[in-house]
């Protein structure tokens, strides 16, 4: 008796598992990724040849002017500054570690010190002063 012998080739791609990882791996770099908040305005930062490299935080501060401070993407003035970070809660303050500070180069030294008194009579102590590496 003879036995007939049944070789195809099975040609098949299967492109489950490929989908799978590729899909893992779009999934970590979406939750590794840090998102800049910081406001979309130009600004002169003094340089450093000491800066070191701190983490982005939720709260950003730039100083353009007097009249003219953002709280992240909110343009506001020194009053409004002070009653929007006296708003904040006892829990969104613990949240918060840190707050970067971009202060122009043109500005009065003594502008930078009153929103530096005023992020910390807001309890706010971690501040990191943003600058540009030489």
């Amino acid at each position: 008796m003879r036995f007939k012998r049944r070789l195809t080739a099975r040609a098949i791609v299967d492109l489950v598992p490929m989908i799978d990882v590729v899909f893992q791996l779009i999934l970590f770099f979406l939750v590794s990724t840090t998102f800049a908040i910081l406001p979309g305005i130009t600004l002169k930062l003094p340089e450093s040849s000491t800066a070191e490299a701190t983490a982005m935080t939720r709260l950003a501060v730039a100083v353009v002017s007097k009249d003219e401070v953002y709280l992240n993407a909110d343009r506001m003035d020194l009053a409004e500054l002070d009653e929007r970070l006296s708003r904040l809660s006892l829990l969104e303050r613990a949240e918060i570690k840190s707050v970067t500070l971009e202060a122009d180069r043109q500005i009065p030294y003594g502008l930078t010190i009153e929103v530096l008194d005023l992020l910390r009579k807001n309890g706010f102590r971690g501040i990191n002063l943003h600058t540009l590496e030489r």
